[in-house]
């Protein structure tokens, strides 16, 4: 079960790692992670199909690649199969990111997509790191500053 406390985890891990910014929440679900960034600050937009959704500033639709470069940090908590385009965006308009994956986009076991992320990311000129949150469920970030 995932802890109700990760959107609280992650908003705080960013604004301490990243400062307080524009935000791109990518697949954000019903923009919990959104109202915890906004709440200290961030500027957020969230990216989902989601109809159902907090009162947050929100694109209901497919986040791509080809979205308009209005951010400063790119975040996919439990992104799901978007968690991928989460870093080839940042490195396409060399952005930092965080990102804490789920479920692999292509079936692949937890810690080699862990792996396949992180090698992803440092093919893309970044120098990744990793942090863990202190909740249950999946909790390990991902994440870089610019390039």
């Amino acid at each position: 079960m995932a802890d109700h406390l990760r959107f609280q985890h992650f908003a705080r891990f960013l604004v301490d790692t990243f400062g307080v910014c524009r935000v791109f929440d990518v697949a954000g679900g019903m923009g919990k992670l959104n109202q915890e960034l906004t709440a200290l600050g961030c500027a957020t937009t969230t990216f989902d199909r989601r109809h159902k959704r907090l009162p947050v500033t929100y694109a209901e639709r497919d986040f791509t690649l080809e979205e308009p470069c209005e951010a400063d940090l790119v975040v996919g908590l439990h992104a799901d199969g978007a968690t991928r385009v989460v870093i080839e965006y940042a490195a396409k308009h060399r952005l930092p990111f965080a990102v804490i994956p789920c479920c692999a986009d292509n079936g692949m076991p937890y810690k080699p997509w862990m792996r396949h992320l992180t090698e992803l990311a440092a093919t893309l000129g970044y120098a990744p790191q990793e942090s863990t949150l202190p909740m249950r469920g999946r909790a390990r970030i991902i994440w870089a500053k610019a390039r």
